[in-house]
This record gives structure tokens, sequence and C-alpha cells, in this order.
């Protein structure tokens, strides 16, 4: 593996994962890493300090002093980016999937300025989404244009999935970040020729399908339908919607549906499932990482998408003959999820309110009208504007 003193890591996004999760195991594994944001006042503060400590809250945690790192305000500078991604070793990104393609261009910069005899700098795009390296690659390729070619030489690239709830930090925290014992960072291994990044912990495997829907499908899954049957309840936080056992049952009702689909597409043992269920949902439980459904029920309608967390695994099933009316709950429950604060949640209040139920259905959830799965998420949509009308 590489990762020899003076290596270097750029991670872009400085944000409580960036820095409680993806910068610590770099960090860990002898990467000097410099993190690239936007944000004036936390670059300001990340390069205002020496060190942070990222705590694990829950039963085994411990807390872990983070050195060696800097930050670059990629919107201010972006010719201190490009010089740092020129020469560095390693490139991750936790920004989420739809903030990439901005990304892309500074990667882009960054390769222009690489020198054709460096080792290739190995990017793996660390996000909520299955493929999200590939889709960075893409963007990365579009943006170099006639130049891709010669480029896209100089890199490796390689999908990831990646696992550790950071919750919401308490005010007055710095730069510290509080987050939970459990991770896992998946990432697959033949791109790299051999040559694999350092990183302590993370499991490098030849199929990174079943580790990405996996966790996609149970971890994404169960945290979003938490959020969204204890918003409906009126209850704020995710370890006490857990604690109500109807909630319980539906959230476990909803992963056992994905897991059948696991187990059907590609073939992972019943028992192990039901074992990994168990410990996501514990994980849940615990009192100590406070967290809200409001945060982790944000953006519904990227998360009731085509391909993402309920829609995904729903559409699967359906085309299997498996059942899918407890992830369909878990839509309907979506569907409700009504924060001010939250830009796509008014967007979906506001189309709730202005489409066609089968338009709609369309749009939002990216189904085709003769999928099998439509009629019951159609029917979920046009009962939630009834209840829109009538309020």
């Amino acid at each position: 593996m590489v990762g020899e003193p003076g290596m270097k890591a750029v991670h872009f996004g400085a944000g409580n994962i960036g820095r409680g999760f993806v910068g610590l195991l770099l960090h860990e594994g002898g990467y000097e890493v410099v993190f690239s944001d936007v944000a004036d006042a936390l670059v300001d503060a990340i390069n205002a300090v020496d060190e942070y400590t990222v705590h694990e809250a829950g039963p085994g945690g411990v807390d872990h002093v983070v050195t060696g790192f800097r930050a670059v305000n990629s919107r201010t500078d972006p010719d201190a980016l490009t010089r740092e991604i020129a020469t560095a070793d390693v490139v991750t990104t936790a920004v989420g999937p739809t903030v990439l393609r901005f990304v892309a261009p500074a990667i882009v910069a960054g390769l222009a300025r690489r020198s054709p005899d460096a080792s290739p700098l190995q990017v793996m795009a660390c996000e909520n989404a299955i493929g999200a390296t590939d889709l960075l690659r893409t963007e990365i390729e579009s943006a170099a244009g006639a130049d891709a070619g010669a480029l896209m030489s100089r890199a490796v690239f390689a999908n990831t999935a990646v696992d550790r709830i950071v919750p919401a930090q308490p005010a007055g925290g710095g730069v510290d970040v509080t987050v939970e014992p459990y991770f896992e960072w998946a990432i697959e291994s033949v791109p790299f020729g051999g040559e694999l990044p350092r990183i302590p912990g993370a499991h490098f495997v030849d199929d990174l399908a079943p580790f990405i829907e996996r966790k996609l499908f149970t971890v994404n899954t169960g945290h979003a339908a938490t959020a969204y049957f204890g918003a409906h309840a009126g209850i704020e936080r995710i370890s006490d919607a857990l604690a109500d056992p109807e909630i319980a049952a539906r959230v476990s009702a909803a992963l056992e549906e994905t897991s059948a689909v696991l187990v059907a597409e590609h073939g992972l043992d019943p028992d192990d499932l039901a074992a990994y269920r168990a410990t996501i949902l514990e994980r849940f439980r615990n009192p100590e990482l406070v967290d809200t459904v409001q945060r982790v029920g944000r953006q519904p309608m990227r998360k009731i998408s085509r391909n993402e967390r309920f829609i995904g695994p729903a559409a699967m099933a359906a085309e299997r003959g498996l059942l899918s009316d407890a992830l369909v709950a878990a839509v309907a429950a979506a569907l409700e999820f009504d924060d001010a604060e939250d830009e796509q949640s008014l967007e979906l209040q506001r189309l709730l309110r202005s489409e066609d139920a089968r338009d709609l259905t369309e749009l939002v959830t990216g189904l085709d009208p003769e999928h099998p799965l439509f009629p019951s998420v159609q029917e979920a949509v046009a009962a939630r504007q009834e209840a829109v009308r009538e309020a």
C-alpha cells in the first residue's frame, strides 16, 4: 500500500463527515490532509488550530486527535487548490452527489498541472450514492473536454461505500466533531492495480456492488424511514423515534423487504443480513448520538428518487414479485415531511398542491407508469394530495 511519510490527500468538503470520518482515516493512514471548502468561516477556523478531536459517542467510543492538516478556500483561492491537487496522492469528496459537478473542474485543473511522470492520482467520491465515483469521473471528463484523454491517464477512480453517522454538532464545538463509534468504508480494489491507498479500517473488495446496496438499502433506508415515521408522530430525535414500538416495527418491516431484495440480487446470506439489520437499528437507538428527524429527513425529493433508498429497492422487489408495502409506506411518510427550513421539502409540498398525481409520481420518483411499483406509489401520492387539500 502507498501512504508513506510525505503523502498528501486533498478532501473536498470540510464539514462534519469530512473531518470526523474521511479526514480522520486519511490522517491515520499517514497522509497530510488538505481540506477544500467554500465556507469562509470554516476554512478560517480549521487553519486557526493545530489539532482537532473526533469524539466517538456511545459504547466503546474513544477520542481521536487529528493533526497534520490545513484548509484551502476553493472559492477565493482556486489556484492554491490546483497546486495542492497537482501534488496530491489521493483526492476524496464528501460534498453530496449533486455537488460533484462543481468539484470536477478543480480536479481537471489539478490534473492539467500534474506531472505526467507522477503516480496516478487516486480519486474516490465518498457519497451516499451508488457509483458516486463513476459520476465524478463522468463530470471530470466532461469538464476536461478535448483534453480528457491525456488528463484521465493521470488518475485512477475507485467507487466506495461509506457508513458512519455524524449528527448535527452542538453549538460552540469549534472544529471538533462528534460521531458514532461504528464505521465502514468499502473500496473497490481493481482500479488501483495493487497500489492501494493506506486507509486503516477500510475494506478493499473486488466487487463493491453488494456492499453499496447493502449499506444504502439498510442504513440509509432505515435511517430515513425512522426520520419520516418519527416526523409523522411528532418525535424530534431519531433514538426516541425507534423507542416507539410502532415506528420500530414499521422500520423493521421496510428493512426486511430490502434484505429480501439483497438476497435475490446478490445472493447474500439471510442470517447475516438479519444480524446486520439488528446492528444498524441498535446504532440508531444510541441515545448519546443526538440526531434529529429534521436533519436525517432533509432533501426528501432526492431520497424518494428512482435509484435511492426507497424507490430503488421497492422497484427491485416489485420486479421480482417480492413485498414492497412497507417501503411504499415509508415513501408515503416522506411525502408528509414538511420542514420550512428544507428547500426540497417546500418544493415537494408545492408540487403536491399543483400537480396531477400520475404526473407527479413519474416526475418525483422517476418510475415509468408501466412499472409494477407505479400504482401503489401513485396511490400514496394521491392520498397525500387529498390530505393536503383537506388541511
